[in-house]
C-alpha cells in the first residue's frame, strides 16, 4: 500500500519489510536524518561499529553465517570511502551485502561540498550495481531491487547513495515488488550439457568433484544435494576455501582443501584426474596454479550461476549456467534414470591411488614440548571444540588462516568465513561480530595473526559494548608470516619490513577495553587455557605465542602446476612430483 512519509522514515520502512533485524553503522552529518529514525523504533537492531570497513566486514559475516544480507549504513565521504575494502572483498567473495550511504543534497553533488565524495562512481568496480537516488519517490523501491540484485543469481554487495535532501523530503512509499526486477538470473540448467555430464560421470575413470562457495551460496538444499551425489558415485570431492563444510571434513570421500596451501592428495588428484566437476568454483589462481599445467588431461565440467565465470579463466568441455541447487537436483534425476551407473572398478583404482598419496602425510610437522607450533595449537583448538554444533570459525588472513582450512574440520554450510578473493587483513575480527550478532549463543571463534588482528582491532570496544562473547584467537609469531615466508623461500631471506618490534601486551589491551586476556606459552597449558577462553561468558584476547619461524606447507609456488608442491620439513623438504619423486 503507497503511504506519505519522509526518505529517511522510507529507508528504515523498507529494511523491514525485507525482514532485516541488523544493521551495523557509523553516524555522520549525511545520514543523520535515518538515524533519528532508527532511534524511534524497536524492530531494527542498530550496532555501532568503530570504522566503517568494520561495519562492512561485520555485515559480512552475518551474511555469510545465516544465508541472508547484511546491512551496514555509513556517512558520506570517508565514511563511503572507507567501506570500499569491504565492498571489494565481498564482491570476490559473492557475499551478499546491501550498504547505505549518505550524501550530500543533490543540489551541491559536484560542488566539492564538505564530506563529498563520488560515491557511486568509486564504488561502481567493487559493486555488483550501485544506485545515486536522487528523487525521494523512487527511493523505496530501489532498496527493494537492491535487495532482490544482492541476493539473486551470484550474490554480492550492493550500495544505494541517499542525498541528505532526499532524506528529508516527503515521497511516496511503495511495498517489495520482486516480481517487477528485469533483474531474473537463469537459475535451471541445460537439460542437454546436464546429460551429457552424466554420460561423462558413467564413464570417468578418474572423476574428482571441484567444490566451492557457490554451492554454500545455493542454500542448504545444495549442500545436502552435493552429499547425495558424492556418497551415490563414490567420487573422490576437494574444496577450495570458500567452499569448506558443505562437505563433511569427515566425510570418507573427502579429499581436503586444495589449492596453494591445499592437501598434497587433493591436488594430485586434480592433477590427474580424468573427469573434473567443478561446482560453484571459480577457477581462480590460488586453485590453478599454472594454467597451461592445470589439469592437462582431464574433460572440464563447470557448473555456476554466474555466465561471465564460465570459460573466463580455463576452458570449459561442459559448460552448465544455473543455480547449483536446481543443477544437482536436475544431475542426480538423470543419473537415476539411467542406471545409476559408474565405471566402479576404475573408480576403486582411482581411490587405491589417491590412498598412496595419502600416505605422504603432507601435513606432518615437527613437534616440540617447548614451544607451541601453530599447528598444534589449532589441533588442539579443533578437538576442544569439534563436538560443539554451534562453533563458528572466523579468520584473518595469512599463514594462520592456511593452517586453520587444513587443521580445522567442517562438517556443515555457513560456519567458516574468510576472505578468499581479496585476502583482507583486519577481516576476521568484525566478521566475528557479525556471526555473534546473528546467533547469540553460539561458540564464534576469530583465528587471528598479530598483525592482522591489528588491522581492525578498534572493534573490541563494539563486542565489549554490546556484550559480544567472541574469542580471538590470535597466533602471535611476531612475523608477517606468509610474507616473511615467500621471503625465505622466494627472495633470498631478505626480510624486508616483515617484522613488527612494537607490539602491544595483548592481556593489558584487553583489559584495558574491559573484555579479558589470556596468555599461553608453554604447549603443557595450551588445552586449560583454550578451555578458559571458550568458558568465558564475555569477549577474549588469546595470545598465543608460536614459533616465529614456522612456514606453512604443502605450498605451490607461484606459477608452478599442481604436481610441484613443497613440502614441509617432516618429510623432505623438497618438490615432490605426482610419483613421489624429489624434483628439488
Amino acid at each position: 500500500m503507497a503511504r506519505q512519509m519522509t526518505g529517511a522514515k522510507m529507508v528504515v520502512q523498507a529494511l523491514i519489510d525485507q525482514g532485516v533485524d541488523t544493521v551495523f553503522g557509523y553516524p555522520g552529518g549525511a545520514v543523520l536524518p535515518i538515524y533519528d529514525e532508527i532511534f524511534q523504533q524497536n524492530n531494527i537492531r542498530h550496532i555501532l561499529v568503530r570504522h566503517e570497513q568494520g561495519a562492512v566486514h561485520a555485515a559480512e559475516g552475518y551474511a555469510r553465517s545465516t544465508g541472508k544480507p547484511g546491512v551496514c549504513l555509513v556517512t558520506s565521504g570517508p565514511g563511503a570511502t572507507n567501506a570500499v575494502t569491504g565492498l571489494t572483498d565481498a564482491l570476490m567473495d559473492s557475499i551478499p551485502i546491501v550498504v547505505l550511504t549518505g550524501q550530500v543534497p543533490t543540489f551541491m553533488i559536484g560542488s566539492d561540498a564538505f564530506q563529498e565524495a563520488d560515491t557511486v562512481g568509486i564504488t561502481r568496480p567493487c559493486t555488483k550495481h550501485n544506485w545515486l537516488v536522487k528523487e525521494t519517490d523512487r527511493l523505496s523501491a530501489t532498496i527493494h531491487e537492491a535487495f532482490h540484485v544482492a541476493t539473486a543469481g551470484r550474490p554480492g554487495p550492493v550500495l544505494i547513495d541517499i542525498p541528505k535532501d532526499v532524506q528529508f523530503a516527503t515521497g511516496t512509499y511503495q511495498g517489495a515488488k520482486p516480481s517487477a526486477s528485469h533483474y531474473q538470473p537463469q537459475v535451471k540448467g541445460d537439460m542437454e550439457e546436464i546429460t551429457e555430464l552424466v554420460a561423462a560421470m558413467e564413464t570417468a575413470k578418474r572423476p574428482v568433484f571441484y567444490t566451492g562457495g557457490g554451492v554454500i551460496n545455493s542454500g542448504p538444499a545444495a549442500s545436502q544435494l552435493l552429499r547425495e551425489l558424492v556418497e551415490a558415485t563414490g567420487f573422490p570431492i576437494t574444496s577450495t576455501l570458500m567452499g569448506l563444510g558443505a562437505y563433511p571434513a569427515s566425510g570418507d570421500k573427502w579429499l581436503g582443501m586444495l589449492g596453494m596451501h591445499g592437501l598434497y592428495e587433493a591436488n594430485l588428484a586434480m592433477h590427474d584426474c580424468d573427469l573434473m566437476i567443478n561446482i560453484g568454483a571459480r577457477f581462480d589462481d590460488r586453485i590453478t596454479g599454472r594454467l597451461d599445467a592445470f589439469s592437462p588431461k582431464s574433460i572440464k565440467a563447470h557448473i555456476d550461476i554466474d555466465p561471465s565465470s564460465i570459460n573466463k579463466v580455463i576452458k570449459t568441455d561442459i559448460p552448465i549456467v544455473g543455480d547449483v541447487a536446481h543443477v544437482l537436483e536436475d544431475i542426480l534425476k538423470v543419473w537415476k534414470s539411467r542406471g545409476r551407473k559408474t565405471n566402479a572398478e576404475a573408480v576403486k583404482t582411482w581411490w587405491g591411488k589417491i590412498d598412496e598419496w595419502k600416505k605422504v602425510n603432507c601435513l606432518a610437522y615437527t613437534g616440540s614440548k617447548t614451544t607451541i607450533k601453530p599447528q598444534y595449537a589449532l589441533q588442539r583448538l579443533e578437538a576442544l571444540t569439534k563436538d560443539r554444533k554451534d562453533r563458528f570459525i572466523c579468520t584473518e588472513v595469512g599463514q594462520h588462516q592456511m593452517w586453520a582450512a587444513q587443521f580445522l574440520g567442517f562438517d556443515q554450510p555457513n560456519q567458516w568465513m574468510t576472505s578468499g578473493g581479496l585476502g583482507t587483513m583486519g577481516y576476521g575480527f568484525p566478521a566475528s561480530i557479525g556471526v555473534q550478532m546473528a546467533h547469540q549463543d553460539a561458540l564464534v571463534i576469530n583465528v587471528a595473526g598479530e598483525a592482522s588482528w591489528l588491522m581492525n582491532m578498534q572493534e573490541m570496544g563494539t563486542a565489549v559494548q554490546f556484550r559480544l562473547p567472541v574469542k580471538q584467537f590470535i597466533l602471535n609469531n611476531e612475523r608477517l608470516g606468509m610474507v616473511r615466508q615467500w621471503q625465505e623461500l622466494l627472495h633470498g631471506e631478505r626480510y624486508s619490513h616483515s617484522w613488527s618490534e612494537a607490539l602491544p601486551d595483548f592481556v593489558k589491551l584487553a583489559e584495558a577495553f574491559g573484555a579479558k586476556g589470556i596468555i599461553c606459552s608453554d604447549p603443557a597449558d595450551l588445552d586449560d587455557a583454550i578451555m578458559e577462553m571458550i568458558n568465558h561468558d564475555g569477549p577474549v584476547i588469546f595470545d598465543c605465542l608460536v614459533e616465529k619461524h614456522e612456514n606453512c606447507f604443502p605450498m605451490i609456488p607461484s606459477g608452478k602446476a599442481h604436481n610441484e608442491m613443497l613440502l614441509g620439513e617432516a618429510d623432505t623438504q623438497g618438490v615432490i612430483d605426482a610419483k613421489g619423486s624429489v624434483l628439488v
